[in-house]
């Protein structure tokens, strides 16, 4: 009898409880000018004490606080990765002056100025290399786990973070204009937006107010017994599942942020999952956005690395564009820069140094005089493929050779244009103020049917516009300046965030916090994914919640089951709408071992992109060669000690690997395939230059077979690591890095 009592009275002061906490609810959402589904809580907990049902009061009191830790650590989790960019903006920093280094807030920092980045610390502003070189961490905003060497004069972003040794950084911005400060401030927005699925939200809890209270009334009026008015009140009590929709929403919104996408709150999430159009611009979106070399091309008695090297060697000091571009390709080609003496910079035109005793050139045609040398004519030939331009380099007035530079698109740019389309965007379009040629050339390399060339910032805000005014949901992607008024017009505005561009920024919806274009497709799944689940947890959570009230109402519920029934289902649903904080793909089963080895093997086809264009000069070397075969011989010797032990070496230790990962049945198959053809192409290279012999004399049939055989194997070499690099090595989701010669 004692413990009975005991139990009665806990169980009336659980309820007690829960009556001072649904009261609570009820006042602060009245506060804010709303109604909601607490008040049921209310009049449950307040009907069960009534009619002396203490232990339904106690357990819609264990659903209520539960249902708020839940919504609270969900909340929490969700969130997490926002909160994060926040909290490590960083405080302090490091300025060089004339007697030493002074420790000032970022805040005083000014373009110019040398920072002084210790080991571990985070950049805290924009800014270029003014050390010899330096080891950086980006994992925080790209999820890369190596850091990524720089060198040069090369730009670091804000809130990177100093991996190795401690270096000079000459500020570029001040920390208010910089890119961490600006992905900061999108991150606060993040949190504050309610997106209309939300608001959706808030008015299905108003209409289920209304018919809980109905069916209760009327329970109570067919049957003339309150416990089952008070067993349907106890059974329409859906706290929690008023919350869910928002856990699904920032849920999504943390999972993009992982991803290096920053989307200005649930308004922007929602109207991104809904996109059917969209526009991208050219330069800077689906191309690098600065020049790249693309083929270094010597002159006889000078090589590749020696042409390159003499050539960052001087253009090292040089602030333009040209300069970073030699620099970046030397650095990744590991070459050792001589030093430089007597540089004389002529602002537009290029550059002279001596190297050693050494007098060089280097600069654009018209500066330099370009139409003596066959090198320089076939890097003019090359240019024109690539839509680029040419430096020149001169060595003690004699042509030394030519380098060809290129905006070339990003490496993943194909891929996510297949993945817009999968996703159900058929309307893709490329906006660009470029010129027919380049954009043309572009949009066929990435598979976009329809391009628009010479468009003005106006021109496209107007074809936004327009194709909102047609009923699309339209989303823009850009970087520029000229790209805000279009970003600011579209529904869903994407900037390229990555280096900066304020503007563009501010101006758009979604900021892409990494230089990788794919992240846009990331983001449009994420928002679907998000928007689906949240979708579910509104129809499922009240689906079942009515089919317990008319339970109740006809009394098969009692309230105390009746509260135990409602208590899972709003578990559940909030449960479900936690899944939008993870990745359903099979990225999950990509082993940390894994992308290593797609790593390693990515870094070797920039290694080895020098040799494949080798293999192409040589090549051209045997359509000129007049009855020699030696071009030939030495293309075998390329094949046979660096390109094909590479091809071997990736049948052997990565293609088992993808098909772990892959699944299926031997997807790798066409692949090793064409590893097959090209040991088979170079065995028929080595027969037939076995049965030449030690012959210099060679007929034409003989030198048209070996340029045959080259150039297939040149072209399949190439078709293969492009797509060994677009469809495998992106599954290791590798740091975005410029294209090497």
């Amino acid at each position: 009898m004692l413990a009975t009592t005991v139990w009665h009275t806990a169980a009336v002061g659980a309820g007690l409880i829960g009556l001072g906490v649904s009261a609570w609810s009820v006042v602060r959402t009245a506060r804010a000018h709303r109604v909601g589904a607490d008040l049921l809580a209310l009049l449950a907990l307040g009907g069960a004490l009534i009619i002396d049902e203490p232990y339904a009061a106690a357990v819609i009191t264990l659903m209520l606080v539960s249902g708020m830790v839940l919504d609270s650590r969900a909340s929490r989790r969700a969130g997490r990765d926002l909160s994060r960019l926040i909290d490590r903006q960083p405080r302090t920093s490091h300025r060089r002056v004339a007697d030493g280094i002074e420790t000032v807030a970022v805040e005083q920092i000014e373009p110019g100025d040398v920072v002084v980045v210790g080991s571990g610390d985070i950049v805290p502003v924009d800014g270029r290399l003014g050390s010899e070189g330096a080891d950086i961490d980006e994992s925080a905003l790209t999820g890369e786990p190596m850091p990524r060497r720089v060198g040069g004069r090369e730009s670091i972003s804000s809130g990177t973070v100093n991996a190795g040794a401690p270096f000079d950084l000459v500020a570029t911005s001040t920390a208010h204009d910089s890119t961490y400060a600006g992905i900061v401030e999108i991150a606060r927005q993040a949190s504050a937006g309610s997106a209309p699925m939300v608001r959706l939200a808030d008015r299905l809890a108003l209409w289920f107010l209304v018919v809980g209270l109905l069916m209760a009334a009327a329970a109570w009026a067919l049957s003339g017994d309150p416990v089952r008015a008070v067993a349907v009140l106890v059974v329409a009590t859906p706290c929690p599942l008023i919350l869910a929709v928002p856990i699904a929403v920032t849920s999504g919104l943390s999972r993009a942020a992982r991803r290096g996408v920053v989307i200005k709150g649930g308004g922007s999430l929602e109207l991104l999952g809904r996109v059917d159009s969209i526009f991208l611009d050219k330069t800077g979106t689906l191309t690098s956005g600065r020049p790249q070399v693309a083929a270094v091309v010597p002159s006889p008695g000078i090589s590749d690395d020696e042409l390159l090297g003499l050539a960052a060697a001087v253009d090292r000091v040089s602030s333009h564009v040209v300069a970073a571009a030699l620099l970046t390709a030397a650095t990744a080609r590991g070459l050792s820069l001589p030093d430089a003496t007597d540089l004389d910079e002529v602002p537009g035109s290029g550059v002279t140094g001596r190297v050693g005793t050494q007098m060089i050139r280097v600069g654009q045609p018209g500066w330099i005089d370009g139409d003596a040398d066959p090198a320089w004519e076939r890097a003019r030939r090359i240019a024109g493929r690539l839509d680029g331009s040419v430096v020149l380099v001169e060595r003690d007035g004699q042509p030394a050779g030519a380098i060809v530079l290129a905006d070339r698109p990003r490496p993943e740019a194909a891929r996510t244009i297949r993945r817009l389309r999968r996703s159900g965007i058929e309307h893709i379009v490329m906006l660009t103020g470029d010129r027919d040629g380049p954009a043309g050339s572009v949009g066929t390399l990435v598979g976009l049917e329809h391009v628009t060339a010479g468009a003005t910032p106006a021109g496209k805000a107007e074809a936004v516009v327009a194709a909102r005014a047609g009923g699309a949901v339209v989303a823009m992607v850009g970087d520029g300046i000229n790209d805000a008024p279009a970003l600011a017009a579209a529904d869903v505005g994407i900037a390229m965030g990555a280096r900066g561009g304020s503007v563009a920024t501010e101006s758009a919806d979604v900021v892409i916090a990494v230089d990788r274009i794919d992240r846009i497709a990331d983001g449009i799944e994420i928002a679907r994914r998000s928007r689906r689940i949240a979708g579910q947890s509104a129809v499922v959570g009240i689906a079942l919640s009515v089919v317990a009230m008319v339970a109740a109402a006809f009394g098969f519920l009692p309230p105390i089951w009746g509260a135990a029934a409602q208590e899972l289902i709003d578990v559940a649903v909030i449960l479900n709408a936690v899944r939008a904080a993870f990745d359903p793909r099979r990225q999950a089963t990509l082993l940390d071992s894994d992308a290593d080895v797609m790593r390693r093997f990515d870094n070797e086809h920039d290694r080895l992109r020098p040799r494949l264009d080798l293999l192409l000069r040589l090549a051209d070397a045997m359509t000129v060669a007049s009855g020699d075969a030696e071009p030939a011989r030495h293309a075998l010797h390329v094949l046979r000690d660096d390109l094909l032990p590479h091809e071997l070496a990736e049948g052997r230790d990565l293609y088992p690997r993808l098909d772990d990962v892959l699944g299926g049945d031997d997807p790798t198959a066409l692949m090793a395939r064409t590893h097959v053809e090209l040991r088979r192409l170079t065995d028929r290279l080595a027969a037939t230059l076995d049965e030449l012999g030690d012959d210099l004399a060679i007929g034409p049939s003989d030198r048209a077979e070996l340029c045959r055989l080259l150039y297939g194997l040149h072209a399949i070499l190439v078709l293969h690591n492009s797509q060994e690099e677009e469809g495998y090595f992106s599954l290791a989701d590798p740091l975005d890095r410029p294209a090497q010669p």
